[in-house]
């Protein structure tokens, strides 16, 4: 049973909410003007970034001065992550470091790229503090039960698990192919790749006992969890990410497919890096409930007629992403998410989304193929 607050403790309860919700907005203003500063430095900007203030015909850098200021700029371009040259989003003030290149999934056309240093290393380590030490206990290895290939995803499971002293297991996964293959209406075909990858898995697990926590998506879990008991098999935890993490999925997960294992959803794409979610509150009705990773990432629910509007506290609305760190300047991207509004929580005293979708007034045939 949820915890029922006196009307007393309540009071008090939204009062630090809010205090701290205006205290993360100070800093989330200090970190804007920091990374804008950075991005239109002719020393230490990128390329893409200085061109566009000479385009827009404004300095950034004197106007400005809050994340609301942000709405001075255009809104990010889907295209402008499509094709190269890469190069030009490589800030200055990096040079010489190490590039990695990631990819989204194409699953609406052409990928985007994003180019990366350290930023996912970043976010991975950041998310680790969220992680419970006794169902994901240090030391333990991992199985990378996802997309491969040119998505940050396997090299961030990777460091995870390496960051927490572990070693990552990685089968061979090509969701492109999936998807070719569903468009195609080889619905056969699609299984049978399925069952391949989930035969990676099981040769993995029966092969290396010191698995105990994975990565994976809702499909590909619900497919592992039908031919084995992972629990048996000294799984602890898992974390799950996907487009089909629906509140119906989430009871199903934790009532059938992985009872007693701690299950840990997300929302997080290249483009933004990873959210975490809301602790579990019966009372949330297996929504769930994301909280971006302020201040490297916001994410607004806004009016899809007016993304200068927020929708009100529990209505849906489209996602709007702003993306804030010194590789990776992104402002106010629509994404092609939709989501409900939900207000701060204890541990995040910045707003949520909750059960996010596919947004559908794009008019687009999305196909998520393994996710």
């Amino acid at each position: 049973m949820p915890q029922t607050l006196s009307p007393s403790t309540a009071t008090a309860s939204n009062d630090t909410i809010q205090s701290r919700a205006a205290k993360a907005r100070e800093q989330l203003d200090a970190h804007v003007r920091e990374i804008i500063e950075w991005h239109f430095n002719p020393e230490t900007g990128c390329e893409f970034w200085l061109n566009k203030a000479k385009e827009i015909g404004i300095d950034p850098r004197k106007e400005v001065h809050s994340y609301a200021d942000l709405g001075k700029l255009a809104h990010f371009e889907d295209d402008w992550l499509r094709g190269g040259p890469i190069r030009r989003w490589m800030p200055r003030g990096l040079a010489g470091k190490p590039i990695y290149v990631f990819e989204t999934g194409g699953s609406t056309g052409v990928p985007k790229s994003r180019l990366q240093v350290d930023d996912f290393r970043i976010d991975y380590e950041t998310f680790s503090k969220t992680l419970s030490e006794k169902t994901f206990p240090k030391g333990s290895d991992w199985l990378m039960l996802g997309p491969s290939g040119p998505r940050r995803l396997r090299l961030a499971i990777e460091h995870l698990a390496q960051f927490r002293g572990g070693i990552a297991f990685s089968v061979d996964l090509d969701p492109r192919w999936v998807i070719k293959l569903i468009k195609r209406g080889e619905v056969q075909e699609a299984n049978l790749y399925k069952n391949h990858c989930i035969d990676q898995a099981l040769t993995i697990l029966r092969s290396h006992p010191n698995i105990k926590c994975m990565f994976t998506t809702p499909k590909l879990l619900e497919a592992l969890a039908d031919k084995i008991d992972l629990a048996h098999y000294g799984i602890t935890g898992i974390f799950c990410g996907g487009t089909e993490l629906t509140p119906q999925f989430h009871r199903f997960a934790r009532e059938e497919l992985c009872p007693g294992i701690d299950f840990v959803p997300t929302y997080g794409n290249t483009l933004m890096g990873l959210a975490t979610h809301k602790p579990f509150d019966p009372a949330d009705n297996y929504e769930v409930i994301y909280h971006a990773p302020q201040p490297r990432a916001v994410v607004e629910i806004v009016n899809p007629n007016n993304a200068d509007e927020k929708v009100p506290y529990g209505s849906i609305g489209r996602v709007m992403l702003t993306t804030l760190t010194k590789e990776t300047f992104i402002p106010r991207f629509l994404e092609r998410d939709q989501a409900i509004r939900r207000p701060p929580c204890e541990p995040y005293p910045w707003d949520g989304a909750g059960n996010v979708q596919p947004f559908q007034q794009l008019g687009v045939s999305v196909v998520e193929g393994v996710y």
